[in-house]
């Protein structure tokens, strides 16, 4: 009876406060009226909120009678506050528009942290390119857009080819700054290069691109070395619509690309894109030396030609989870530099499939990528060997057609193996799984990631005559974060990372960060390591010209060069973002680095004048491995030596005269500090240390400063930007001043003269002036135009690369939407 008494008390007193209070509900959207899921409504006083769904959809219940104060808030967009009258036993509707953040403050960023977060809270150094800023740049390459991040080295190969480097240490095979995807891997399998313009995603579905400075190897893993570059592109449901776009320049440019984007229902929406360009690159030769003599590259084709196409499947699984199918390929021919000469890419295939999984707190992810090219082959290689047939007496199908696989020996009157050739049928799998919760102020994300290799050259640049190479590597890790409402925040974070070559490895990370009215002042400690690719390990280039370091090398003398190990990198920094007016913001950080093992360009280990030449690799003798080995007065391959510590400052400024117009600057410095007394620093085994031995390949200072205008009709900038002169030495490539390099007194390094295999054009660096500017006739069709080095200077950015002349081109862009409802 006690119980029964109970009971009905509990469910009078229920209904009573029930009657005593009502609900609160609606939708949150951006200013375009796009959904914004995520987003917090909160009620402060009672200590009630909520969270949008896919849909932007809330319900605030059990709300008492009354007026409350509601605060809406998303990142990247401006806080919202309105009084709501309440009714007990009603539902009052309150939609909610948000207006997105004016300034640099209000930018938000999902890469470093693996999670939502405002770019304050962040503690690292973070580089945002917007979707409006994509946008409103009327290029088919967006990779252009680096050029104008703080602490990036921003170099041109060309029309097509761009690429980048972060703090130091660079090369014409760079392959230290990991770069992701949708959380996909974007590096070539074998080579471990980023994908560039192998990529599979096209410009307009770009949502963001985030640039992390610094080792970012705790999250992700071995190669987010120097830095990492997360490309985030569009989700269907928030980007409904179809974009078509044409493009034209000169250089003979031609773009087009569609995408097109559909909600079918409130649980299923899809997207599709679609891309070709083709063009030609620059009237540039390279040499190919053959002893002291120059010929041109031999039938160099400067067209290029990119296809690219892709679709996703994104369905609701529940209110706060999704399931993404991805599926994404690219088609490409154009010329890639290399450590030793050009390479001619002719139709490389990329093609990746994904299935991802997203929820609250709940991530799990599976992609599978492949590689495939018949036809590709080496400029220079394939030039030498051609010369080395037609100067004795071959005709000229013949000789083009042997110059792949053979070169002609005239002193022995036979042909020996010097593959120019290159194919690849690589293949990768990947896996990933992450949990991510939070109690209170403190916050927990715990994660495995696998990876397995399998590269694949069917013998032609590889040693895996007997197969494929597979190589596996795991990892997990754990994040913790405490938030103190005092605006300290603490991290610690660490991975361990098994590898199948290099067993377990320990990455860790912890920071400090506090903010205050102005800002947030952040101190961070990283830990990160580049393992050495397949190419590193197990090349077999132009008949063992070029052999990788896995096994290590035995000389003539004795002398012993060790196996490739992992290069580490410890990593320090302080820095602060945050505002010093109401209309100037900065972010500026400061950084020591302590780097051990480094991973060597090609280099000649073979000493012909002195008879030392390579015996055994690993315990095989040489010629067993790659015949002819033995006696030739060429090896190169590559090695870790030296220790150093660099350091460097990079500086942001941003001025808003208004809303619309922006001025910018940027600035970065880099150094290094050496040992000299220190044999391991000894890069060409002659037992001294010359500064020249460890190639830093980078300028101690550049900068760019910007002007930028964006209304509802215009839009515009302008960007100067210098880069103060520097060397530059990658495997056969030299661009530098004349120098003396072992303190002999003799000049062995010459400008605008033959240096070993290659011509040196000199220093690269210099100071051009980009431009881009467009307008929007109406609310679907807008018109852009993008100028490259606008006044025509003449500038080379990387070796084995023409000086790059002005580029021109205009875009014409239309959307249009017949199926967004909000409209």
């Amino acid at each position: 009876m006690k119980k029964i008494l109970l009971l009905t008390i509990l469910m009078i007193t229920g209904f009573a406060y029930a009657q005593d209070s009502g609900k609160i509900g609606g939708t949150v959207v951006d200013s375009n009226g796009v959904p914004l899921p995520g987003a917090t409504i909160q009620i402060v006083e009672l200590n009630l909120g909520a969270v949008t769904d896919f849909n932007g959809k809330y319900s605030l219940e059990n709300v008492p009678e009354g007026e409350h104060s509601i605060t809406v808030s998303f990142v990247g967009y401006k806080a919202y506050k309105e009084n709501v009258a309440v009714i007990a036993g009603q539902t009052t509707e309150l939609n909610i528009t948000l207006q997105e953040g004016e300034n640099v403050l209000d930018e938000v960023v999902i890469t470093a942290g693996k999670k939502l977060q405002k770019i304050t809270d962040v503690p690292a150094t973070v580089e945002v390119i917007t979707a409006k800023e994509i946008a409103e740049f009327p290029s088919f390459n967006i990779g252009e857009m680096a050029s104008r991040q703080k602490g990036v080295d921003f170099v041109r190969t060309g029309v097509l080819g761009t690429g980048i480097n972060i703090r130091g240490f660079n090369s014409a095979f760079n392959s230290k700054n990991l770069q992701i995807t949708d959380d996909r891997v974007s590096m070539l399998i074998a080579t471990g290069l980023p994908y560039g313009s192998f990529s599979t995603v096209t410009k307009d579905d770009i949502e963001r691109v985030e640039i992390l400075l610094g080792p970012n190897g705790t999250l992700y893993g071995p190669n987010a070395h120097n830095g990492l570059v997360s490309t985030i592109t569009k989700n269907p449901r928030t980007s409904e619509g179809t974009t078509l776009v044409f493009g034209a320049g000169n250089q003979n440019v031609i773009t087009g690309r569609l995408r097109h984007a559909q909600v079918i229902n409130d649980r299923l929406s899809f997207k599709v894109h679609l891309e070709r360009t083709a063009g030609k690159e620059f009237n540039y030769v390279d040499s190919v030396y053959v002893g002291t003599t120059a010929y041109n590259e031999h039938n160099l084709d400067r067209d290029f030609d990119a296809l690219k196409y892709g679709g996703a499947v994104h369905y609701k699984t529940g209110k706060q989870s999704e399931l993404i199918g991805y599926y994404g390929h690219s088609n490409n021919t154009n010329l890639a530099v290399t450590n030793a000469g050009r390479n001619q890419i002719k139709d490389w295939t990329l093609d990746i499939a994904q299935l991802k999984f997203v929820s609250k707190n709940f991530f799990a992810n599976t992609y599978y990528t492949w590689s495939r090219t018949d036809e590709t082959y080496a400029i220079n290689q394939r030039t030498q060997n051609y010369v080395s047939f037609i100067e004795n007496g071959f005709s000229e199908d013949e000789a083009w057609s042997r110059a792949l696989y053979e070169q002609w020996v005239p002193a022995f009157g036979i042909a020996i193996p010097r593959g120019a050739l290159f194919k690849d049928a690589s293949e990768r799998f990947n896996g990933e799984a992450q949990y991510n919760n939070n109690w209170n102020n403190f916050y927990l994300t715990v994660g495995a990631q696998y990876q397995l290799d399998m590269a694949d050259s069917e013998g032609t640049y590889l040693l895996d005559a007997d197969g494929p190479i597979e190589i596996g590597q795991a990892g997990v890790y754990s994040q913790f974060e405490y938030k103190l409402d005092s605006g300290w925040n603490f991290l610690l974070g660490l991975r361990a990372d098994n590898h199948d070559l290099y067993g377990t490895n320990f990455l860790p990370k912890a920071a400090v960060t506090k903010s205050i009215d102005a800002g947030t002042f952040r101190l961070t400690y990283g830990r990160g390591m580049a393992v050495p690719s397949i190419l590193n390990l197990k090349g077999n280039l132009f008949g063992g010209l070029v052999l990788g370091n896995g096994e290590g090398f035995t000389l003539t003398d004795g002398t012993k060069i060790n196996a490739l190990e992992v290069e580490t990198i410890n990593s320090f920094e302080l820095g602060f973002k945050g505002k010093i007016s109401d209309k100037l913001f900065i972010d500026a950080s400061a950084y020591y680095n302590m780097s051990e093992n480094f991973i060597s360009p090609l280099r000649n280990i073979v000493d012909a004048e002195n008879g030392n030449f390579v015996t055994h690799i690993g315990d095989t003798p040489v010629d067993e491995v790659s015949p002819g080995a033995s006696t030739s007065a060429f090896l190169l391959t590559y090695s870790n030596f030296g220790s150093v510590d660099t350091y460097g400052f990079d500086l942001g400024l941003n001025y808003y005269f208004t809303d619309a117009l922006r001025a910018s600057l940027n600035y970065s410095y880099f150094g290094r500090s050496l040992d000299t007394n220190d044999l391991d620093n000894d890069g060409n085994l002659d037992g001294v240390v010359l500064e020249s031995e460890l190639p830093i390949n980078t300028p101690a200072n550049k900068a760019n400063i910007g002007l930028h205008y964006s209304s509802d009709k215009f839009y515009g900038a302008i960007f100067g930007r210098w880069i103060q002169d520097y060397d530059f030495f990658s495997g056969i490539n030299v661009a530098a001043e004349t120098q003396d390099m072992d303190g002999d007194g003799v000049n062995e390094i010459v400008e605008n003269a033959q240096v070993g295999r290659t011509w040196n054009y000199g220093q690269l660096g210099g100071f051009t002036v980009d431009a881009n500017f467009g307008y929007n006739l109406n609310e679907n069709v807008s018109l852009g135009v993008n100028v490259t080095n606008l006044f025509d200077t003449d500038i080379r950015e990387f070796v084995a690369s023409p000086t790059i002349g002005r580029l021109i081109s205009f875009e014409l862009k239309y959307n249009l939407n017949f199926f967004n409802k909000n409209k």
